[in-house]
């Protein structure tokens, strides 16, 4: 996935360019709509890169899920039962599967990066409308506003997917907790 999203990036930022040029030397409204399109596809691939880079620079996948901010509330179960979220949920795509492998990282571990996916999710949510501003110079209002929501549900999706699945793996991280302190106490 991540080498997928790397290469759409850089595509949609070659074609704006090229579309821009083309309106430049042209002056064909076409070649504006176009280069509107893929430089606004442009933003909301890079900048989920690059808050992706920042989030793990800072955090490392590490983070306390035991704060408030992570924590689920009474009403998300009811809304991820109604949105039939265990459906869905294993049919979304990882950036990188690595990082939540059971093989390479412990329940607790796994639990962590998901908290540091789940930030990075919601600040994608907050910066998807920044491409809006440019309609006051460039017009084209819809197309911005349509492309910022479109990015608004995607990383929601994810949000959503997280939250689910960690309230899980919180669960396995203290039944696994449980059974190593029984297993150190009958040892001592």
């Amino acid at each position: 996935m991540s080498k997928m999203m790397n290469l759409i990036t850089v595509l949609s930022l070659a074609i704006t360019i090229i579309t821009a040029i083309l309106f430049c030397c042209c002056n064909k409204s076409i070649y504006f709509s176009l280069a509107i399109t893929f430089g606004t596809t442009f933003y909301h691939l890079a900048i989920r890169l690059f808050v992706g880079v920042l989030f793990n620079a800072k955090m490392k996948n590490r983070a306390d899920y035991t704060k408030k901010w992570y924590q689920i509330h009474s009403w998300e179960s009811k809304l991820y039962q109604f949105l039939n979220v265990k459906q869905w949920k294993n049919k979304m795509p990882t950036y990188n599967p690595e990082v939540f492998s059971i093989r390479k990282h412990t329940w607790n571990e796994i639990a962590q990066a998901m908290c540091q996916s789940e930030l990075v999710h919601e600040t994608n949510i907050i910066l998807s409308f920044i491409p809006v501003m440019a309609s006051k110079w460039l017009g084209s209002f819809y197309v911005f506003f349509i492309t910022s929501i479109c990015g608004v549900i995607f990383d929601l999706l994810f949000v959503i997917m997280q939250r689910y699945n960690r309230a899980r793996v919180i669960k396995i991280c203290s039944k696994a907790t449980a059974v190593s302190g029984s297993s150190k106490s009958m040892q001592q």
